[in-house]
């Protein structure tokens, strides 16, 4: 966090989890397809406290806090880099805290509008497109949102960090933009990109970025196509059949058997994978294929610390 370099005038992307995987998947995208560099770390530890802890093979693991990365894309126009940072997740105690450590690193490095990217749950069909709402810590950011098109957000509540982080950054006299990309609610806790698809559009609109999207756009196809067929599947059975009410909620337990080890890869899957990491390590354009692949494997997790590795300048 000694990071001093003088940037011009930056924006700060802020993404952490939440739903339809939507800021997370949008943040991925970018680091990889701008070639971002890994510029710091922030420290954060004290903001979560252990929830559980990892057995493997009947031997407790080491506690590994998450982690919050900042990433950096210089300016090819010098009107304004671009950070992003990447966390984790969001701290289970003391939010206030933690985004006002967020708002003072961004100070220092001179950051002039804060930006959060979020998931709005609706009635839309699956295949619908998706719309993008905004909110914004003052006038002049709802103006820039409307010239986007983006529908400012009815009167309602912002639960998490992407409220927090806008008001806390009103308070540090930093101007704050909220971007959310629409997800169908029945589907709220499935990866939509094509939400994160719809928010990149908005934000390279907004912050005149030249970005490729085909790859998000393939991937977004491919999985509305999949959900539609699914919602389709799950209608016609409700239709023919009586609903299972057998299942009822089974009791809390301090025992969670639900996370299973990561998947054992064939060798040829490894192969595969360590060669797209040489690829991109040449090109990190590619790195958005190496992370399609890990996630469809079911190991990114495994992989995350050295995936990021790969924008580390030098």
């Amino acid at each position: 966090m000694s990071e001093t370099r003088k940037l011009k005038t930056p924006w700060m992307l802020a993404v952490w989890p939440g739903m339809g995987h939507v800021a997370m998947g949008a943040g991925y995208y970018l680091i990889a397809r701008l070639k971002m560099t890994l510029l710091a770390e922030l420290a954060t530890r004290e903001f979560f406290d252990p929830e559980h802890v990892d057995v493997r093979s009947g031997l407790i693991q080491s506690l590994q806090p998450p982690r919050g990365r900042l990433f950096l894309r210089t300016d090819p126009r010098e009107e304004h880099d671009l950070l992003v940072l990447l966390s984790e997740a969001q701290p289970s105690s003391g939010r206030w805290d933690f985004c006002r450590r967020v708002l003072e690193f961004a100070q220092r490095l001179g950051v002039v509008r804060i930006i959060t990217l979020a998931a709005v749950a609706s009635e839309m069909e699956p295949e619908a497109e998706s719309r993008v709402f905004g909110i914004a810590t003052d006038v002049a950011g709802l103006q820039d949102l409307e010239e986007l098109g983006a529908a400012p957000l009815d009167d309602g509540r912002i639960s998490g960090l992407n409220g927090l982080v806008l008001a806390a950054a009103a308070e540090s006299g930093i101007q704050g933009i909220g971007l959310l990309g629409e997800i169908p609610r029945v589907f709220s806790q499935f990866p939509f990109p094509a939400a994160s698809l719809a928010t990149l559009r908005a934000l390279a609109s907004l912050s005149h970025l030249d970005i490729d999207l085909s790859e998000l756009q393939r991937q977004a196809d491919n999985v509305q196509t999949q959900l539609g067929s699914l919602l389709m599947n799950l209608r016609e059975q409700l239709n023919e059949d009586e609903v299972d009410k057998s299942g009822e909620d089974l009791p809390a337990s301090e025992t969670m058997l639900s996370a299973p080890a990561p998947p054992r890869l064939s060798s040829e899957q490894q192969r595969a994978i360590e060669n797209l990491f040489e690829q991109a390590r040449a090109d990190r354009s590619r790195a958005f294929e190496l992370k399609n692949q890990l996630d469809q494997l079911g190991v990114f997790a495994t992989y995350e610390d050295r995936f990021l590795d790969l924008f580390r300048s030098g």
